[in-house]
């Protein structure tokens, strides 16, 4: 069996270019080239940030039904830090740009080290310093 991997995650966003601005201010990512598709309307940038992982933010001139799949936003998105000092660090440069912290940084129950803010469009994203012994499935 070929070792699978998650490719990217994919984000719809209402401004694209605060969006890129956004991740790429804060989360040191690298923006590829702007597809946009004539016919639709669509268009997006493939984010990829220093770890090889990637984001897809997305855009279109009207989005279905807040109740169809298109307009389902993700739970949250998670950044690793090196330690509970950088998370504290990188909440405060976020809370400075006026980026809401949703969840002030906290020891969770599983050990992590852990702050919540929005991206501009209120988006959660964590900040996470792992405990020394991960635990399962986190």
């Amino acid at each position: 069996m070929a070792i699978m991997h998650i490719h990217h995650t994919g984000l719809w966003v209402r401004d694209l270019e605060r969006s890129r601005s956004f991740f790429e201010q804060f989360f040191h990512a690298r923006a590829g080239a702007i597809y946009r598709n004539p016919v639709s309307g669509f268009q997006s940038y493939f984010l990829e940030f220093e770890s090889g992982a990637r984001l897809e933010l997305m855009w279109k001139p009207a989005l279905a039904d807040p109740s169809a799949a298109e307009a389902y936003g993700w739970a949250h998105l998670a950044f690793a830090f090196p330690d509970p000092a950088s998370v504290d660090t990188h909440t405060g440069l976020l809370r400075e740009a006026g980026s809401p912290v949703l969840g002030e940084p906290r020891r969770t129950g599983d050990g992590y080290y852990e702050a919540v803010v929005a991206d501009p469009d209120g988006n959660r994203i964590e900040l996470v310093a792992k405990p020394s012994t991960a635990a399962p499935g986190r």
